[in-house]
């Protein structure tokens, strides 16, 4: 897997079928979270159709050269993420998948899209920001990696080495490495099953796991609004909000799993 921006290659010579595929006696699942599901508790995606975010290209607000250029837009910009996300409650579906998570507990690998906080308060403790959080902060000169809740500005101090004008978001921007793809592979090389909720599953790296996942032949399943041009790459989709699909999914997998 590469770094965020490339989108899904063709699968020639990949399997397609859903023969031999089992999907009721899962034991060890890997779940991808995007930007729907947080959606769905009113958190803003900021990226619009025309590719803007809240008014800004993307090279001004989400790139380290915008960092460079312009740390006090940048900082403005995550400040009122942050703010924002204070306003924001987990769903339904957030609270589906930790519930999974606690009837299987260490089987089930969750890695998310989203910078924000929801699934932890609700109620997942293990789970892998790969793009980051906006709740933990970063120096750019020590390179430690903190929790941070407040406002960051140029004059922010580092907690380990004390300077200035070097913390930054804990985000992952574009053009930067996503964090913990080997852990992620790991988990997808031991995984019998796979979902992928509120997300394209088109751009890399999480376009990746759905090659690892057709390479592998498990089973593929995709919780969206909508069927999306990755839908054919799954074996099958839950049209409609993460709030209703994902609940009742895992409310049928447990049921079946208990039986």
């Amino acid at each position: 897997m590469a770094h965020r921006g490339r989108k899904l290659k063709g699968t020639a010579g990949l399997e397609m079928s859903d023969k031999h595929e089992r999907r009721d006696d899962a034991r060890r699942i890997v779940i991808l979270t995007g930007a729907g599901i947080s959606a769905e508790s009113g958190v803003p995606t900021f990226r619009d159709a025309g590719g803007l975010w809240e008014g800004h290209r993307i090279e001004e607000v989400a790139t380290p050269g915008a960092f460079l250029r312009n740390p006090r837009l940048v900082h403005r910009f995550y400040n009122l993420r942050r703010a924002d996300l204070a306003e924001r409650q987990p769903n339904a579906a957030h609270q589906a998948i930790s519930r999974l998570q606690a009837c299987r507990p260490g089987r089930v690998f969750l890695v998310t899209q989203n910078v924000d906080d929801l699934h932890e308060r609700g109620g997942s403790s293990e789970l892998l920001h790969m793009h980051g959080e906006l709740r933990r902060a970063r120096c750019e000169r020590c390179l430690a990696r903190y929790e941070w809740d407040q406002d960051l500005g140029t004059d922010t101090a580092c907690w380990e080495c004390g300077r200035t004008e070097c913390v930054r978001p804990d985000i992952v921007w574009f053009g930067e490495m996503p964090y913990g793809l080997d852990l992620i592979e790991q988990a997808m090389s031991e995984a019998d099953l796979f979902i992928a909720i509120g997300t394209s599953g088109l751009v890399y790296p999480a376009a990746g796991l759905v090659e690892l996942a057709l390479e592998r032949r498990i089973p593929r399943l995709e919780f969206n609004l909508t069927e999306t041009d990755a839908s054919p790459y799954f074996s099958e989709t839950f049209p409609g909000p993460a709030t209703q699909t994902v609940p009742r999914w895992v409310e049928q997998f447990l049921t079946k799993d208990q039986a």
